[in-house]
């Protein structure tokens, strides 16, 4: 079955909703990172999450013919509707936990926006085009800090220890490729997520050797996000996240 711009606008919307999430869980560091330099450095990243997440917002709504904006897309729909992949969703945790995550999302992200660079499709390309230098910064900032954390104090390894084994089930989803996401990979359009892992695993076992972490075992693996199956923490951040635009109809920044 051919790919259709349904199928088009419903991708452009899931990486949109991806990097939404993962933008305003980094957020939530402003004023709250171990020191001020980092505190910059994670609003920073926050924001080109947020601006990734409103060119794929952007160009879906010009799918859509203006039948709903950007603004529309993130702020008024329900936690059901949303497609995000379920890492991006997790609670920030301690420090430790944030930067676990940064590197499992960092590493998918550089393989995904590399390979989005190939599309047949112009605007995804040029979004990816932008994205892939800032994956490159993200990645060597978590990588460091993970090394950083792993190979520190008996506490900080422990702790970010106990990140991976919390995460590592919610890495497997990354690689799935629903049905809509094959017809547009017919098309020349998606990108063969399955084709990611390989690589993936090994730059990330490479930096948790050098970490001297462990590489968590495969024993439970969740997915959900892409068919709008979320955890409970979804719902606890668009309430904080749509706030605003609900309380304030129409309202423009």
């Amino acid at each position: 079955m051919r790919a259709n711009k349904t199928d088009l606008v419903n991708y452009c919307i899931a990486l949109g909703d991806d990097s939404l999430t993962l933008g305003h869980r980094l957020s939530e560091w402003s004023s709250n990172a171990p020191f001020l330099e980092e505190d910059l450095a994670l609003t920073n990243v926050a924001l080109d999450f947020i601006g990734r997440a409103r060119m794929f917002y952007a160009y879906a709504a010009d799918l859509e013919g203006g039948e709903r904006t950007e603004d529309d897309i993130a702020y008024l729909r329900d936690c059901r509707e949303y497609r995000n992949l379920l890492i991006n969703e997790l609670p920030n945790g301690d420090f430790a936990m944030t930067m676990a995550r940064q590197l499992l999302v960092d590493v998918y992200d550089l393989g995904f926006f590399t390979e989005l660079a190939q599309s047949g499709d112009a605007n995804l390309v040029a979004i990816a085009a932008k994205s892939i230098k800032e994956c490159r910064y993200h990645l060597r900032r978590s990588e460091e800090w993970v090394k950083r954390l792993g190979d520190g104090t008996t506490e900080s390894h422990q702790r970010v220890q106990d990140a991976f084994k919390q995460l590592w089930g919610y890495c497997p989803e990354l690689f799935e490729m629903p049905e809509r996401e094959q017809r547009l990979l017919g098309e020349g359009i998606a990108v063969d997520r399955r084709t990611l892992k390989k690589n993936w695993e090994s730059v990330v076992h490479k930096v948790l050797k050098e970490a001297t972490l462990d590489i968590p075992d495969n024993s439970w693996a969740i997915s959900g996000g892409r068919d709008g199956i979320h955890t409970e923490h979804l719902g606890y951040l668009l309430a904080e996240l749509q706030f605003l635009q609900r309380a304030y109809p129409g309202q423009q920044w």
